[in-house]
């Protein structure tokens, strides 16, 4: 993990007697917004309609679409910095994209942004667009000729006639709905000329909420399209969108209902952030970086959230700061594809140089008035600094993991791998497949030797964790299975108190010797120790330098234990912590049974069976 280090931008003194854990308050928000929209003013285009960065390539939708995506993107930033101020914008925010907006809508300019069609990138950037109008409506929109009206309100009428890819994509165009649904009372005909209508808007935001529906999983998480895909799209995607939306047409019915989704989903939400401000590392789009902050001040906008204003605070500002202290923004001020500096291999081939600026959700909180609790209260500590705990999240098959000595927060995955939901299984995703995540981790990227995982060599082949399906949590507990392989089952389950961790997994019609693997967690800070220690099955304890790192660093150091098939149960103990090695958990194996006897004393008796689990305390 990089040393911290400043931010290339001004920023205020710090509070600490506001903000003891951070130190940040509102004016530090308003200065890093203002310094990562000063940063891209360079790469605008002469019309204003795109935002041309810099990058290592194109995302797979184009430089044309990159540039929109620019402009979109850092737009949102803008309307959030202006809407918050109540339209005080000294530095012309607000006119510049006005000019954007009047260029890019023009079809006889160079700069006209590309139509938006069925499953193609600009229908994301409309959502954030007229997300951004919505919000910057009387200092904006109310301003514009009619003829830039109609321009606008037909480019992005179109997201309402054309197909999304048939995830969080369906509420963009709920989104555009919900602003082009409210210029149907003031602007009587625009819709009609634009080539779209009220019921159009109406039919938008319905198929939205339905799809939304589909997706839950219950107990405030849902899953992004795929059966089971869970990661941070809840919360900077499906919860925002419909609840922002919910909120700011005053849909009190809308907002009860996903509302309380979005307060049960923070329940378990903030226990993932570390000390040290660090979201959990798990998921696609993680260049996103502190738009995790986004559902946190959502929360807190709408009443809708378990958690003290002071903990909001500290854990957003936790967040971004996090992330300025540690290189996400270069010397120049561009925020970077990776997750503190650049680092290709966790960058999907949809993300452009311009798509870490998604990252301007986490700024949410600057719509809350400056006398706001959540501005004004004293930061209170995140819950992973208060006591050790293991919370069970049942309905994503997740067990979170925390230690308050150290501030680690890991994640034990029992129920999301991103799989599709027909056909054979693809190709384990590093971001969602693995055992386990953490704050302070990311995972390996080979295939050879990934971190977390537990798998067989059938063929000559590492087997990978395929499909998941999640058999329950508990106290300390979360289980799973798998099919890696035809006729081959693999029960999995994870115990967890205090900081240590016991794996086990049961191997069913695997022939006798065939060899199998546990890895652990792969670390690049020396303040982080990783092991794992054989109980059942394994033969032998190796330690591997991985030169290529993570997101976190170069150089990573990954235990992995081996063995081979004899009765089929596996079983080790692991840990990851900021200190070396404590006493280790006390495991005895009956059969398929582990007697497992904490250093504190407790203890806790598990079975395993072909696809059952149960635990005894």
């Amino acid at each position: 993990m990089p040393a911290a280090m400043p931010a290339p931008f001004p920023l205020p003194a710090e509070d600490r007697a506001l903000s003891p854990h951070t130190g940040w308050t509102r004016a530090h928000w308003e200065a890093a917004a203002d310094g990562l929209l000063a940063a891209v003013r360079p790469y605008a285009s002469p019309g204003l309609a795109r935002i041309d960065l810099p990058g290592p390539r194109p995302s797979w939708s184009g430089p044309a679409s990159d540039g929109l995506e620019g402009y979109a993107r850092t737009f949102l930033l803008a309307a959030f910095r202006t809407a918050g101020a109540r339209g005080e914008d000294p530095t012309g925010l607000l006119e510049r994209y006005a000019a954007g907006l009047a260029t890019g809508t023009d079809p006889a300019s160079a700069e006209a942004w590309p139509p938006i069609t069925d499953r193609g990138q600009p229908m994301v950037e409309a959502a954030s667009i007229a997300l951004a109008l919505r919000l910057t409506r009387p200092w904006l929109w109310e301003l514009l000729d009619h003829p830039v009206r109609l321009r606008a309100a037909r480019w992005l009428a179109a997201a309402l006639h054309r197909e999304p890819v048939d995830n969080n994509w369906h509420l963009f165009p709920l989104t555009v709905a919900g602003f082009l649904g409210e210029l149907d009372a003031t602007d009587p005909g625009l819709l009609e000329e634009a080539g779209t209508d009220a019921e159009a808007c109406r039919a938008a935001v319905t198929r939205g909420l339905a799809k939304l529906d589909g997706w839950y999983l219950g107990e405030g998480w849902y899953t992004d399209g795929r059966p089971r895909a869970v990661d941070h799209y809840n919360g900077w995607a499906l919860h925002l969108y419909p609840v922002l939306h919910a909120h700011l047409s005053g849909d009190a019915e809308l907002l009860a209902r996903h509302g309380a989704r979005l307060a049960a989903h923070l329940d378990g939400y903030a226990r993932t952030f570390g000390a040290d401000g660090a979201p959990l590392h798990q998921g696609r789009s993680l260049i996103y970086r502190h738009a995790a902050a986004a559902p946190l001040w959502l929360g807190a906008l709408t009443g809708h959230t378990p958690l003290t204003p002071g903990t909001t605070r500290r854990l957003a500002s936790g967040a971004l700061r996090h992330f300025l202290d540690r290189g996400a923004a270069d010397r120049r001020g561009l925020l970077t594809l990776g997750w503190y500096g650049a680092h290709p291999p966790m960058v999907q081939p949809y993300s452009g140089p311009a798509s870490p600026y998604w990252s301007s959700k986490g700024f949410l909180g600057l719509l809350l008035p400056a006398d706001h609790p959540a501005w004004t209260a004293t930061e209170q500590p995140a819950p992973a600094e208060l006591a050790d705990s293991v919370r069970p999240l049942a309905a994503p098959g997740l067990l979170v993991q925390s230690t308050a000595a150290d501030g680690l927060v890991r994640v034990h995955n029992h129920g999301s791998d991103d799989q599709p939901a027909d056909g054979a299984a693809l190709p384990d995703d590093p971001l969602y497949a693995r055992c386990a995540h953490s704050t302070a981790t990311g995972p390996t990227f080979s295939a050879e030797l990934p971190d977390n995982h537990f798998g067989l060599t059938i063929n000559g082949a590492p087997t990978g964790r395929g499909r998941i399906t999640p058999l329950g949590t508990g106290p300390g507990w979360a289980a799973s299975h798998s099919t890696p392989a035809d006729g081959v089952r693999i029960t999995s389950l994870t115990l967890a108190h205090g900081p240590d961790e016991v794996r086990a997994h049961l191997v069913t019609g695997a022939a006798p010797g065939t060899p199998a693997r546990q890895t652990g967690w792969a670390v690049t800070a020396a303040r982080l120790h990783s092991s794992l220690h054989p109980v059942h099955g394994y033969t032998a304890l190796t330690a591997h330098h991985l030169p290529e790192g993570t997101a976190y660093g170069p150089d990573a150091t990954l235990p992995a234990l081996t063995g081979a098939v004899t009765d089929g149960l596996f079983a080790c103990t692991a840990r990851l912590a900021g200190t070396p090695d404590g006493p280790s958990p006390s495991v005895a194996v009956t059969g398929t049974t582990l007697h497992v006897h904490w250093p504190d004393g407790s203890s806790v008796t598990a079975s395993l069976g072909d696809a059952t689990v149960e635990v005894r305390r």
